[in-house]
């Protein structure tokens, strides 16, 4: 137990490196061996394995210069809290087992649910990732329209978004039996809702609209306002999935384009994205939480003793058991403030434009769009898809640099995502500069 305290501690301010570092099974196989054995291997044993072998294995997720996917760049304070909230082994699926912390968690979500002009009656919970959120809230939805409509549409039920919603929206789909209306964008890739009329007109069975605050790919915020007008015009429940961009609700330079969020009925946020948490976490938030606890709500005889007039996170989403993993979140903001937060998040978005008229000015490179929140998206002219990928593994075997390529508009590009206000924008620039001048990628 000592021995894994101690590493703890000790790699709680621990330098991070962007190297890709992943071996494939076989090798770990023969340099491991069997761990799992009749009598143990000693904690001596296990800790070394992990410490030199296991972890250098792993990519960090929280180095400066990680700027692919959507990384992770929890405050030292979250990740030395983890610990605590692992220690403390809460029960937080109902309020008699997890008062203070869920009353903790609670604050949190107030915080969140002020940032979208939400009244005080609204409620949330913390799950565990964006896939988890989007299909508690379209569940909630599915429910929702069925106690509302009275009836089952013959050919079931479906919901709408564009095609550049993320990818646990179809899943979420696929898991509730709903069908998948794809809405054309508009040339700055925005659903609205003058696109959306036309398929809400046209399908009764449509009963949920997915509207991004903020696409994975390139940071779109779909245009919120005219969704929200428009599908609760036609009685259709909106979501916004804000996994990563949501945070940007408490940058005041961005905030005007979440329009429009202050009616939609349901909201996600992943706090392991860029509201510095560790993994895994992700806040889930209703306007009016009575048609969640009404989908979600369990009931059981060993279960009817619990006071249903307190908070209990097992009614707001498709879990009962589950860890308090708001708390991380909440002791870094209790610790820092929500004005740190706030410099935090406007640090990257500055971070993101600074690179992105960088791209704009370099002659060797093209910047695909104009950020809106702090995604940039660009490309090599001349460059074909196996140069990107020479280029991006290069660099990332190197520890140079972290960015993957991806598919924008039709055709092969590069993206930043700039989610960790220590991410120095010049270093990332130069490294444009002297990485990418070449005809290819070697």
């Amino acid at each position: 137990m000592s021995l894994a305290l101690e590493w703890a501690a000790s790699h709680t301010t621990v330098a991070t490196d962007p190297k890709t570092t992943a071996r494939s099974a076989a090798d770990l196989q023969a340099e491991v061996g069997e761990t799992i054995t009749e009598g143990g291997i000693g904690a001596v044993r296990a800790m070394e394995l992990f410490d030199e072998v296991l972890l250098p294995a792993t990519r960090s997720s929280e180095d400066p210069m990680n700027l692919a996917y959507i990384p992770a760049a929890p405050t030292r304070a979250a990740v030395a809290f983890d610990t605590a909230v692992s220690a403390a082994n809460v029960f937080g699926g109902i309020w008699e087992n997890g008062a203070g912390a869920i009353f903790a968690e609670n604050q949190v979500l107030r915080w969140l649910a002020d940032l979208l002009g939400w009244p005080a009656d609204s409620a949330g919970v913390f799950v565990a990732g964006g896939t988890s959120g989007n299909l508690s809230a379209l569940a909630t939805a599915r429910d929702h329209a069925l106690r509302t409509r009275g009836r089952r549409p013959d050919r079931g039920w479906a919901l709408a978004c564009a095609s550049t919603a993320h990818s646990s929206v179809s899943s979420a789909a696929r898991l509730l039996d709903m069908d998948v209306v794809t809405v054309p964008v508009d040339d700055q890739g925005h659903l609205t809702g003058g696109a959306l009329e036309h398929e809400l007109a046209a399908d009764e069975r449509i009963c949920a609209v997915v509207v991004s605050g903020g696409t994975t790919n390139a940071g779109i915020v779909d245009d919120i306002a005219s969704v929200v007008e428009t599908a609760h015009r036609h009685g259709a429940w909106v979501h916004v999935d804000g996994a990563y961009g949501g945070a940007a609700l408490a940058a005041p330079s961005v905030r005007e384009r979440f329009a429009g969020i202050e009616r939609a009925d349901s909201f996600i946020v992943d706090p392991h994205k860029w509201l510095f948490a560790p993994y895994d976490c992700c806040a889930l938030l209703y306007r009016d939480p009575r048609p969640a606890a009404a989908a979600h709500s369990q009931h059981a005889a060993y279960l009817d003793a619990i006071d249903r007039g307190e908070s209990n996170p097992a009614d707001l989403a498709a879990h009962l058991s589950r860890r308090t993993r708001g708390l991380p979140l909440w002791y870094s903001l209790a610790t820092h403030g929500t004005a740190a937060y706030t410099a935090a998040i406007e640090r990257c978005l500055s971070s993101c434009r600074t690179v992105a008229r960088a791209i704009e000015e370099a002659e060797h490179l093209e910047l695909l769009a104009a950020p809106e929140l702090s995604v940039v998206v660009f490309r090599r002219p001349g460059w074909t898809p196996a140069d990107y990928r020479r280029w991006s593994q290069r660099l990332a075997k190197d520890g140079t640099l972290l960015c993957v390529p991806t598919a924008f508009r039709g055709e092969v590009a590069l993206r930043l995502a700039f989610v960790n206000p220590s991410t120095d924008p010049q270093a990332v620039i130069e490294v444009l500069r002297t990485t990418m001048l070449e005809a290819d990628g070697s």
